[in-house]
Formats: structure tokens, sequence, C-alpha cells
């Protein structure tokens, strides 16, 4: 076999991100009563959803700290409201990370996937996810046990799609780039991180997006397609 060592993304790629992440949105939404000012969970999602996406983007690019990140996912949406103060913002968004930590829903295949996998090759995790969260999320929803290593930005200092994350996760692994293998659903931080980096890579790709640039090696649209190349 060409590969030995495969370095999957979690967050959308193997746990539920989309999904969990948006039930517990509603949860806060309840909990923390912002019916009076945001008539409805979807009127609050829909304005929070894009401003987080765009956060990420730019803490991807290093423009922006995690800090910042952080309290702006949720001022941004508290400000109207009057809402200012930090400390409130940072005990809000604890509340939130431990909520996604109790969700459990995977990408439909992940573990009939894993379990293919888990004998032939060595497997990792590389995200740009907050380590308080990473691993809980792995256990609690049974990904944990197929990992040889979970491997984060956090551990660098440096996001996806920055080469030097990936040759972090190479030499922290003993892994030869070119018997290894990125496999993710972000074309910012795992295709065009790949590339860079002259690693082979799978585009996980669900929603058949058009590529943003040079094709990856491979692209899959559901995860036990990869069965067809590994």
């Amino acid at each position: 076999m060409k590969y030995k060592s495969l370095f999957f993304d979690l967050d959308d790629t193997l746990w539920d991100t989309a999904h969990n992440n948006k039930i517990c949105l509603e949860e806060i939404y309840n909990d923390y009563h912002f019916r009076p000012y945001y008539p409805s969970f979807d009127e609050f999602y829909e304005i929070y959803m894009p401003h987080n996406l765009l956060l990420w983007a730019k803490y991807r690019n290093q423009e922006i700290d995690r800090r910042t990140l952080i309290l702006e996912r949720f001022l941004y949406m508290l400000r109207p409201m009057g809402i200012h103060d930090e400390k409130y913002v940072y005990n809000l968004n604890r509340d939130f990370l431990k909520r996604t930590t109790t969700k459990t829903k995977l990408i439909e295949g992940a573990i009939d996937l894993l379990d293919y996998l888990y004998p032939k090759y060595r497997l990792f995790i590389l995200s740009n996810g907050f380590r308080e969260i990473q691993s809980l999320k792995m256990i609690n929803s049974g990904l944990a046990s197929y990992f040889e290593r979970i491997l984060l930005s956090e551990d660098v200092s440096i996001q996806k799609p920055h080469k030097e994350i990936f040759y972090y996760a190479l030499k922290s692994t003993n892994s030869r780039r070119i018997e290894s293998l990125i496999i993710g659903d972000s074309w910012e931080a795992d295709i065009t991180g790949a590339q860079n980096t002259r690693i082979d890579s799978v585009w996980f790709n669900p929603g058949n997006e058009a590529p943003k640039g040079r094709p990856p090696t491979f692209t899959v649209y559901s995860l036990l397609e990869l069965k067809q190349i590994l």
C-alpha cells in the first residue's frame, strides 16, 4: 500500500459539527432567554453562523487570535442586547463548548470506515479545534480508540492551512510525506494546506462543491467512498 499514515480532520469530516453545534446553539438560545431580542432561533442562527465562519477564516489566516475569536463570535450577537461584559461572554462560551462535548452525532459512515481502516493504517487527527474539547468530543462519540494521536494547531500555535502544522504532523508522527494522506472537508484548511506541503489529499465534498483551485489527489462525496481508494 502506498499510504501508511492517514491524517483526518475532525470537524465536519468525522464529527458532525454542523448538526451538533446547531443543537447546542439552540439550547443556548433558549436557556439564556434570547427570544426577546431574536424572535426565533432561525433568525439568531442565520446571523450568528456567517459571522462565526468569517471569524474562523480569519483565525486560520492568523488575522485574529483565539481570544478574539471566542469573544467576537458571541459579542456580535450580544451587543444589540446591550451586553458588553467579557466575563459574561467567556462564561457563555465555556458553557457552549462544554455542551458540544456531549453531542455525539457523526458523519454517516464514520465508524464503518474507521473499522475498515484501523487494522491497515496509522490514523491521526489533525485539527484546528480547541484542545479542551476535541479529545472529549472524540471520547464521547466513540472515535478516540481508532486514533494513535490527536494533533492540534494549538500544539504549534499555527493553524491549517499553513505549512508548519503539516510539517509538524509528519515529523512528530515519524511519517513520510509520500506515504501520508490528508483527509478533510475544508478546501481552505485541508486541501490548500496539503497541496502547499506536497502531501496527497482527499477532499470530503458531500455538498458537491466546485474545486477552488488545483484539484486534490482524490475527491469523495461520502466517507465510505474512501474504501475504494484505501
